[in-house]
């Protein structure tokens, strides 16, 4: 597939309205939503569109607090980037399958070598300093 870097491209725009903002961030929701099938094909997933569009959900369910306009009208710029990105196949897999990393935080080190390890001074050490 041939890339056209224009092809999505938009202009930066600034919101004047809250209406106007939710508007823009519904289209731009609806655009992810209906590319879903198009990204699994791009980049031959083994997950379902349904995943991705999980996936999508809980993204703009996370900023779905944000008051400030100027906030809001960066989101949607760095969403916007994201799609573009993403559907002219500038990315690979491992950056698709990313969003889908689960974050777990790993159980404290108890050894010396294990805090060595993970980059961790023992404070009791530190304190005889």
């Amino acid at each position: 597939m041939t890339t056209i870097p224009s092809r999505l491209a938009k202009l930066a725009t600034s919101s004047t309205s809250i209406e106007q903002a939710r508007r823009r961030s519904i289209d731009a929701y609806r655009a992810w939503y209906r590319s879903a099938p198009e990204i699994v094909a791009l980049y031959a997933l083994n997950i379902s569109p349904s995943m991705i569009r999980i996936k999508i959900r809980q993204e703009f369910e996370k900023n779905r607090a944000v008051t400030d306009l100027s906030i809001i009208d960066m989101l949607l710029h760095k969403n916007q980037q994201e799609y573009q990105e993403t559907m002219n196949c500038w990315k690979q897999e491992p950056h698709i399958l990313h969003w889908f990393k689960q974050y777990d935080d790993p159980p404290p080190p108890q050894t010396f070598l294990d805090k060595f390890y993970a980059g961790r001074d023992d404070p009791k050490q530190i304190a005889a300093f």
